[in-house]
């Protein structure tokens, strides 16, 4: 009883003179029971400094990081080169039907065996070309050249879709970046309030062994749970780090100045059905187009490898000047032509067969595309519920370690519980937040990991009344105006 009634006056005088309660715990012994704030790790005789990652320079939030994440990162680049130069090809193909030329020079020295046998003696003659130009121009190939063209058109088309599909990996990948750094912050902010709740109670667990309530162990045990939330700590900055280090190269720029993030992991509901998901992407999608695109090219190369039988019609001219010296004489030459390519029945007849179970191959590929897509879908949208379910448990769970915890310390300073009890409270708290995060996190990648299989952003609930207020004032615009 009399030690209840000692406990009960510390408290008081805790509570009301909290520079009377750290002259107690200072000096108990300094040597043997530092300050709170000195008992860290020691690297070379010197404590490591917590330092913040993030200075305040430049406000950062979500969509500040998909703008800069667009622009810069090189994947996004590369996929836009690939569309310029299966342009150029198109252009490529139908220079077919542009004219060529081209111009010779030269001097040719000849003996002829057979002239020169017949008559008994060496005839030699020399032969200049001072220029002969060649104009040559196509006029028709019975639709060769269109195919080609359609193919390469086609290709084009496959890459534009190739980079919206690039774009939506870059828009999850740095979505998720974005969640994982405002979950290691949230996991610092929790950390750094473990090291203050294990502050207390090192300071508690001294002061208790000044006035002789609680055995020198309770002290040894508070300072190694102090040393090791510190630890923790320092563990949670660099975490940090490592998740800013991520985002920037998820953006492309690696070396961007510090900037701070004053956005919180939230949870916003997501109203949208299995159902609704497939239908956006049965349209969105870029996979999708990508594999009806890859059919139809199969299926022009088809008809193209049928057409290497036909002919092509072209005229050329050709004018001379040379001779027995270099401007002796001229000459020039004009005329049509149909030319039929040289023909090898039974590898065309297979190139024709080839063309054809690649065709069929690409349909295949095409249904395999789209039971994929669906199977992702699938993934994407249960994950997303079970992360949703979970929330509200996780929160629970916050709630009820933190009155476990409020009550285990509260017991403790009136001397009725005991450090292992105080220890076990505070760190099942410390998970719960933790759990609780992780849950927000995860909630967030899974919303992000939809909007990338569906191949669109989600609208919430927020966003559409945003959206139709924007609409509303446009309209009332539109109305004055007129």
């Amino acid at each position: 009883m009399y030690k209840k009634l000692l406990a009960l006056i510390l408290l008081i005088n805790l509570v009301q003179i909290p520079v009377f309660a750290d002259s107690i715990g200072n000096n108990i012994n300094e040597k043997e029971y530092p300050d709170a704030n000195s008992v860290l790790p020691n690297q070379n005789g010197e404590s490591i400094v917590i330092e913040g990652s993030v200075e305040k320079n430049i406000e950062m939030n979500l969509e500040r990081c998909i703008e800069i994440a667009l622009g810069n990162n090189p994947q996004i680049n590369a996929a836009f080169q690939d569309i310029l130069a299966s342009d150029a090809r198109i252009k490529q193909v139908w220079s077919n039907y542009f004219p060529q030329i081209s111009w010779q020079t030269g001097y040719t020295k000849i003996k002829q065996l057979q002239l020169s046998d017949a008559l008994g003696k060496n005839l030699t003659f020399n032969y200049y070309i001072l220029g002969q130009v060649t104009l040559q121009q196509m006029l028709y190939d019975f639709g060769v050249t269109q195919n080609q063209a359609t193919i390469k058109r086609l290709d084009y088309e496959n890459y534009k879709q190739a980079l919206t599909s690039t774009i939506n990996d870059v828009i999850y990948q740095t979505k998720d970046a974005y969640y994982n750094l405002l979950f290691a912050m949230e996991s610092k902010r929790v950390a750094e309030d473990t090291v203050h709740k294990f502050e207390m109670f090192y300071d508690q667990a001294k002061a208790f062994y000044k006035i002789g309530m609680n055995p020198k162990v309770d002290v040894t045990i508070a300072e190694a749970n102090l040393s090791n939330s510190k630890l923790q700590l320092i563990q949670a900055d660099n975490a940090v780090n490592l998740a800013i280090a991520k985002l920037n190269n998820v953006m492309g720029v690696p070396f961007i100045d510090k900037y701070t993030v004053q956005e919180r992991l939230d949870y916003i509901p997501v109203d949208i059905t299995l159902e609704k998901s497939v239908d956006i992407a049965r349209e969105a999608r870029p996979e999708l187009k990508q594999a009806e695109i890859k059919v139809e090219s199969a299926k022009q190369t088809l008809k193209l490898v049928k057409k290497s039988y036909f002919p092509t019609l072209s005229v050329e001219g050709q004018y001379q000047r040379g001779g027995k010296s270099w401007n002796s004489n001229y000459g020039y030459n004009i005329g049509g032509y149909l030319n039929f390519p040289t023909v090898n029945g039974m590898l065309v007849r297979n190139e024709i067969k080839e063309a054809r179970y690649l065709y069929d191959k690409e349909i295949a590929n095409a249904t395999t595309t789209q039971n994929a897509i669906y199977l992702e879908i699938q993934n994407a949208f249960l994950l997303l519920t079970e992360k949703k379910n979970q929330i509200p448990v996780a929160l629970l769970q916050v709630k009820q370690a933190k009155e476990n915890y409020e009550l285990s310390y509260g017991r403790y300073r009136v001397g009725e519980a005991s450090p292992t009890e105080l220890k076990d409270s505070q760190i099942l708290y410390q998970q719960a937040q933790l759990s609780y995060y992780n849950a927000l996190y995860q909630y967030n990648s899974a919303k992000a990991a939809l909007e990338k299989a569906i191949g669109k952003n989600i609208i919430t609930e927020e966003d559409a009344i945003e959206l139709k207020q924007a609409d509303d004032k446009g309209s009332k615009g539109n109305v004055n105006k007129s």
